[in-house]
């Protein structure tokens, strides 16, 4: 596992002098990791340390208070994919107005050659930096070569039908429920962690215990069913049908969107459990039935499906095999 630093003064000593990507890495998507996987090399052929650079909050979330940001992958999970990438280190700076109106030459002598002690900087090709966006790509490079680093600045990414790839277009792919096309820009599948609660357990009764997740209200996924991969706290793994909505055939008009998970061939209690759902495909959007008898009739159903997808389920890339297939620990 990465090691984690709420800011760049807290950043340990023998980790300086190591190699920094910077960039906000929402989603660490295939764009991302063209970046993570330079800087990686270049840590490894120098062998120096290997570090990212991020903000938190997102950014957006200062400028824009009032327009929640739907997180692909909050700090935690960030990482956790971060160590798995080989990374030794991620520092969360505090991204705040105050951090913001520094200017790009202090964010230059202060940050990257003071506290981080950078021997190369890895970054996008369109990084911005400072007061006012005053620090680009240019600027970065004649930084390195007054102050004695590296900078490699790495192209844009694009997927095979020649669009780039975006956090905002995995959150309008998740928006409309299209996980198959969101999971292909990520390299691997969408996933969201939070603490199983306990809920009102008609499931049980029904014959399809579940266990409940609340996620935050600005996660942006599509309503509907979805054919899933849950990883317990230990690491094991379950495949499963998962209800992410209102649950309108058992609940009041207005009821907070709520993940319900029901795991394939397992008993036991999660409760209290911090667990993860990974996404593999939407089996159909959330509907009102007239009953509990047709409820239950559809999800006989929905389950079929989603053992039949599931059972031919393979890794879209090695970090997929990691997340969705192995051990995280």
């Amino acid at each position: 596992m990465a090691r984690r630093f709420d800011n760049a003064g807290t950043f340990a000593s023998e980790l300086k002098g190591g190699v920094v990507a910077i960039g906000n890495f929402d989603g660490v998507h295939r764009g991302h990791q063209a970046v993570l996987a330079r800087a990686t090399e270049i840590s490894q052929s120098a062998g120096v340390s290997s570090v990212v650079l991020s903000f938190e909050p997102h950014p957006r979330s200062v400028f824009r208070p009032d327009q929640p940001v739907f997180r692909l992958t909050p700090a935690p999970m960030k990482a956790m994919i971060l160590g798995q990438l080989g990374f030794d280190a991620i520092v969360e700076q505090t991204f705040d107005k105050a951090f913001s109106s520094q200017s790009a030459e202090d964010f230059v002598t202060g940050i990257l050659c003071g506290q981080l002690g950078v021997h190369h900087v890895v970054t996008g090709y369109d990084f911005h930096f400072g007061k006012g966006r005053e620090g680009n790509p240019e600027y970065l490079m004649r930084s390195g070569v007054r102050h004695g680093f590296g900078v490699t600045l790495v192209d844009q990414f694009q997927a095979e039908d020649a669009e780039v790839v975006s956090s905002s277009r995995i959150r309008d792919a998740l928006a409309s429920g299209d996980v198959g096309e969101a999971n292909a820009l990520l390299g691997y599948r969408y996933a969201v962690t939070s603490e199983v609660l306990h809920g009102k357990k008609l499931g049980r009764t029904l014959g399809y215990p579940t266990a409940n997740m609340a996620l935050p209200p600005e996660t942006g996924l599509e309503p509907g069913i979805y054919a899933v991969r849950f990883r317990r706290a230990d690491g094991a793994l379950y495949d499963g049908v998962a209800s992410f909505g209102r649950r309108p055939t058992v609940a009041e008009e207005g009821a907070a969107l709520l993940l319900e998970t029901y795991l394939f061939d397992f008993s036991g209690d999660l409760y209290g459990e911090n667990c993860t759902v990974s996404f593999v495909s939407r089996l159909r959007g959330e509907e009102k039935f007239e009953g509990l008898d047709a409820l239950v009739a559809q999800m006989k159903t929905d389950e079929a499906e989603a053992r039949a997808v599931l059972g031919s389920l393979q890794p879209l890339s090695p970090l997929d095999a990691t997340l969705t297939f192995g051990p995280t620990g």
